[in-house]
């Protein structure tokens, strides 16, 4: 595992894989658990979780929360256009922060897209027109999620 630049592609062996598919699973798990079932020492997990770290395959550590369990259960898909050369003045407001979970900047008719969750349309609705006020802002579409099919960031599965 080898990395000298950020965004250079990381290499991992099968023992890192199944580590990040533990911490997947729980990352309180403790490390003298991992070691005994991947049969290995305490402290090559703990080498391998501080690489792991050092070199951005695990950003941190988070809980994955259940958003609707806090009161937000409408999803929407924003597609956001922009005026040209401005994106990246945009993108950094703070003021998205309370209700966006992503925001990927994307080709084709909108500069980026927002996944975003609200309590109620209401909300939906007072964000767009908000958004709509931003002076970089031409024109937003929004999409609201009928079904969450799957959403879970943590389980890419590694090849």
């Amino acid at each position: 595992m080898n990395s000298n630049n950020k965004d250079e592609v990381v290499i991992i062996d099968e023992t890192d894989k199944n580590i990040i598919e533990m911490i997947n699973e729980d990352a309180r798990t403790p490390y003298r658990q991992i070691s005994r079932e991947l049969d290995i020492s305490v402290g090559t997990v703990h080498n391998r979780v501080d690489k792991l770290m050092k070199t951005g395959v695990i950003k941190k550590f988070a809980p994955i929360m259940d958003h609707r369990k806090l009161g937000y259960g409408l999803t929407s898909i924003i597609g956001v256009r922009v005026k040209g050369g401005k994106l990246q003045n945009w993108e950094n407001k703070e003021s998205f922060s309370k209700h966006v979970l992503a925001i990927y900047d994307v080709t084709g008719e909108y500069d980026a897209f927002l996944i975003a969750k609200f309590k109620d349309t209401d909300e939906l609705d007072r964000f767009v027109k908000d958004l709509l006020k931003e002076p970089y802002v031409e024109r937003t579409y929004t999409q609201t999620v009928l079904n969450v099919v799957k959403e879970d960031s943590s389980s890419i599965h590694m090849l």
